[in-house]
């Protein structure tokens, strides 16, 4: 595909304006021709920001449009599936806001549709796309850190919880809470820097102190102290894979500790290992009987990682190529958050179920 590529967005909100911003950065190879959003004042709005020259009526119209390459979805999770599969039935390419589904059932549907109409479905997770995952992959492939048995991720917010009894809260339009909406990120970028190791077992907790008792609220979203809370705050859990090393995870939209709300990754090697936190990271290793440390920081002028990431879907739209964070590894974290949950009611450690995938 050597023309300009047509891009169409569903949903205006902030994560909608997000994607547009960042696609308008890359205006030599992508024009934005259409919006929409239930709240049509809205998606004027942005279409005027912009400088958007269509405004739909629907994602349905939208995704129906003969001149869109591909579209870009950023609405409450309970619509990803039926919007992503409308659109590759279609034959539209897909960058589609975390998580991938609801659930996994959700995320199933999508694979099967990405098999069946080979378009490109893209996940966005912007943390892949950070300068420090992408220095401690690269070191990791080129065998630095030796085998990764283990790893620790999380992030912990103290005050966080977004727009309490809004459809952040919930569960039947967001899929749950905190694991759900910060917690995926974690997972997905774990997965990816200790090389996408497939995972069969989980054992994990989620537990409820802040939201009933209307505590621990954040900035983002505006409440509705009219509306529903049936999520979680805080969530733990250690997931198992198939070649036998670990994970553990924790995240918190509100908990008491003294924490700097900075996501963080920890890869445990037999070579050496690598640790993210934030915008600082570090390369850690032994050599002649003495612990050594380098130092990662990202660059006072790097270009950020959604542009990045916006330029790699364009790419693959171009070349017809899978992206690193493909449809399977968005049904991986559905899989393993459904698992969480579960094990989290049942007490007990939870299969994996990879089967219903054609």
């Amino acid at each position: 595909m050597s023309r300009t590529i047509k891009l169409g967005i569903i949903g205006a909100g902030n994560i909608g304006a997000v994607h547009a911003t960042e696609f308008s950065k890359l205006k030599e190879r992508c024009e934005i021709v259409a919006i929409s959003d239930v709240s049509r004042p809205l998606a004027e709005s942005r279409a005027e920001q912009f400088g958007i020259p269509s405004v739909e009526e629907s994602a349905e119209k939208l995704i129906a449009r003969s001149d869109i390459d591909a579209v870009v979805i950023g609405v409450p999770n309970r619509f990803h599936a039926d919007f992503a599969v409308s659109a590759l039935e279609a034959g539209k390419h897909v960058l589609l806001e975390k998580p991938m589904g609801l659930n996994a059932e959700h995320a199933k549907r999508i694979v099967r549709a990405q098999n069946s109409t080979g378009n490109v479905l893209m996940v966005s997770h912007q943390m892949r796309w950070d300068s420090l995952p992408m220095e401690v992959k690269s070191q990791m492939e080129q065998g630095a850190l030796g085998d990764i048995y283990s790893a620790k991720t999380g992030w912990y917010r103290r005050k966080g919880i977004p727009g309490w009894g809004t459809w952040f809260t919930r569960k039947e339009m967001s899929g749950g809470g905190p694991l759900i909406d910060i917690g995926v990120h974690m997972l997905d970028l774990a997965f990816h820097l200790m090389g996408d190791p497939k995972p069969v077992a989980v054992s994990g907790a989620a537990y409820a102190e802040f939201g009933p008792k209307r505590k621990g609220i954040g900035s983002w979203g505006t409440p509705d102290w009219n509306g529903v809370w049936d999520v979680e705050d805080f969530s733990t859990a250690l997931i198992r894979m198939e070649n036998g090393s670990t994970l553990t995870l924790e995240v918190s939209w509100a908990v008491h500790m003294d924490t700097d709300s900075q996501p963080f990754v920890h890869l445990f090697g037999s070579e050496g290992g690598a640790s993210i936190r934030g915008s600082q990271g570090k390369f850690l290793t032994e050599s002649f009987d003495r612990a050594i440390e380098v130092e990662l920081k990202t660059q006072d002028k790097d270009e950020g990682p959604r542009v990045r990431m916006s330029r790699h879907f364009l790419d693959c739209v171009e070349s017809g190529k899978q992206p690193i964070s493909s449809a399977i590894t968005g049904l991986t974290n559905n899989l393993i958050i459904d698992a969480i949950y579960e094990s989290s009611r049942t007490g007990s450690e939870v299969r994996l179920d990879w089967d219903g995938l054609r």
